[in-house]
């Protein structure tokens, strides 16, 4: 479960390095957890999207796959939520 939980936000802080812009996570230790949750639905999502294509049954998500999946759950947040707006 820990292990999880620091992958999870491993991932999930890679995530937010790729992508340009910044989300509308909040500051402090809630930013923190909410990262690692998306990293955590990202590897699970990037283990289904590559089981649905060549991998099989028992397939885990390896890093690339998980941060592909974080990736595409944080362009779903950034469409439903926004970005934060620097230039105010």
């Amino acid at each position: 479960m820990i292990g999880q939980i620091i992958g999870g936000l491993i991932v999930g802080v890679i995530a937010r390095l790729i992508m340009p812009g910044k989300e509308v996570f909040p500051d402090g230790i809630i930013g923190w957890v909410l990262t690692a949750l998306l990293g955590i639905v990202g590897a699970v999502i990037g283990g289904f999207i590559a089981r649905s294509l060549w991998a099989g049954e028992n397939y885990t998500a390896g890093w690339i796959m998980s941060i592909l999946g974080a990736i595409v759950v944080l362009f779903i947040v950034r469409l439903l939520f926004g970005t934060k707006n620097t230039a105010a």
